[in-house]
């Protein structure tokens, strides 16, 4: 089983229908894997091993059936089992009742779920150090953070704990772990995966849910069996031509790709993460790409400070609602302090305040879009710094204003695409090599059209079959 855990879903997939393995015995070697790794990597908050095996045991239909999998600890339902949003204030007062949509389709495509994985605070922070849980910790370098909000779930994947696990990307939550810890990570087009029945709209829409993956093909067919709109959903995309898991094998055609190596904050970006998007672009030209240096034209002290008022809004919502749900009273000792002060300027914040906050950010929103009326994608580095260490984040009085600077240096290529709604994907193309001589993960992103999943599938298939990753794995001695 040591040797299995590094497939990729569709692989693991492909051996239980053809009776090589079983599901018990997949799902048993994620257990043992698990309880193996997670002491040190805190990727895994809530086991769910009684449930999977369960499960594992009896009938299961769908493409991955058998295939171990975990939730975030963040909007995922799962009925009968906790749910906390990684925050003391909910912890231990809250069950699900009932499966969230997207949890009722990964359970129809034969999915076995372990267990829950960590996450910041209800998914604020670039960053997965929450205090109430600790934070989980990069097994590329176990001194540096995973990103976040899905850092629990890139850590799971990246060790082979589970071939591919559940996230969701509010600024970056998707891609940004999954540069930091070597995988694919596609957030897809607004609306694309339902989030129903509990929300309609999040935040306008700036949050979308899917997956951290090993492989482009296993982030294509997950959305396959996951996309589409429940009735009464406020966004519906356009749906594919076809399956998203045929685009992995077609040929993109030729290109015209924009280079974007300053993110739109205008913050200073590493001289690594540079050089993966210029190999990356260089790459492209190779495959008969046209690459050029270009960005869009957005106002970025405009974007930053109204996504921020939204992101307030959002913050104000989410704890007035687990308010009604567990009956609690919020107060400052069971919040993060950087989550009380954000929790405190959303009371002084009007309706008026955030509509106006969303109107200037959908100005940001068709500068940016406008940008595709002449370029199919916009390549950049994921982040504009390497994975770094852990508490990065620091929120003490003497580094406030630091704490938002850092904030940039992780979101200034990411949070457009969540306001926009138009698809993005990380690909772990680059590799920084330390002192110490390991090898460091650096992600480099392409953001497509809105709607346009396919596009960036054919292309991300293209550079993992030019340059593949599947080979390389954290070098922790348990991992090898």
């Amino acid at each position: 089983m040591d040797e299995l855990v590094f497939l990729d879903a569709t692989g693991q997939a492909a051996l239980v229908r053809e009776g090589k393995v079983s599901s018990t015995e997949l799902v048993c070697a994620a257990i043992e894997r698990i309880e193996q790794l997670n002491p040190e990597l805190n990727a895994v908050i809530h086991p769910m091993f009684e449930l999977a095996l369960e499960r594992a045991q009896a009938p299961l239909t769908g493409p991955f059936s058998g295939v171990p999998f975990l939730l975030k600890d963040l909007g995922a339902e799962y009925r009968g089992t906790p749910l906390t949003d990684g925050s003391a204030f909910v912890a231990g007062r809250y069950s699900s009742t009932s499966d969230s949509e997207l949890v009722r389709r990964y359970k129809a495509a034969g999915l076995v779920i372990l267990g829950k994985t960590n996450t910041s605070e209800f998914g604020l922070l670039p960053a997965t150090e929450p205090e109430h849980f600790g934070p989980t910790r990069n097994p590329w370098d176990t001194s540096r953070g995973t990103g976040g909000s899905s850092g629990g779930s890139a850590a799971a994947v990246a060790t082979g704990m589970v071939p591919v696990a559940h996230a969701s990307d509010g600024g970056g939550s998707i891609r940004i772990p999954a540069a930091c810890c070597g995988l694919v990570g596609l957030k897809p087009t607004r609306g694309r995966n339902s989030l129903a029945p509990y929300i309609g709209d999040i935040a306008g829409g700036i949050i979308h849910e899917h997956a951290v993956t090993r492989s482009v093909r296993d982030s294509a067919a997950l959305l396959d069996v996951t996309a589409g709109p429940m009735p009464g959903d406020p966004y519906c995309p356009s749906p594919p031509q076809g399956p998203f898991n045929k685009e992995a094998g077609r040929d993109p055609g030729k290109l015209r790709i924009g280079l974007g190596t300053t993110p739109l904050n205008g913050a200073q970006t590493h001289p690594q993460c540079i050089a993966a998007a210029r190999n990356t672009a260089a790459l492209c030209e190779e495959l008969g790409h046209v690459v050029e240096e270009a960005s869009p034209g957005v106002e970025s002290t405009k974007l930053f400070k109204s996504f921020g008022q939204v992101m307030t809004g959002y913050l104000g919502w989410t704890i007035a609602a687990w308010e009604q749900r567990t009956g609690k009273i919020p107060a400052e000792q069971d919040f993060e302090s950087a989550t009380w002060q954000m929790f405190q300027n959303s009371k002084k914040q009007t309706g008026a305040d955030y509509l106006l906050a969303w109107q200037r950010l959908q100005e940001c929103c068709r500068q940016f879009a406008g940008f595709f009326t002449e370029y199919d994608l916009w390549l950049t580095p994921t982040m504009a710094c390497p994975p770094a260490p852990l508490g990065y984040f620091d929120y003490s009085p003497e580094h406030r204003s630091r704490y938002i600077a850092r904030l940039g240096d992780y979101t200034g290529f990411t949070l457009i695409a969540n306001a926009t709604g138009q698809p993005a994907i990380s690909l772990p193309l680059h590799w920084m090599e330390q002192e110490n001589g390991s090898q460091l993960p650096i992600g480099v992103q392409f953001t497509g059209r809105y709607g346009d999943e396919a596009g960036l599938i054919r292309l991300a298939a293209q550079l993992e079959r030019a340059r593949p990753w599947l080979h390389r794995h954290p070098p922790i001695d348990f991992c090898k």
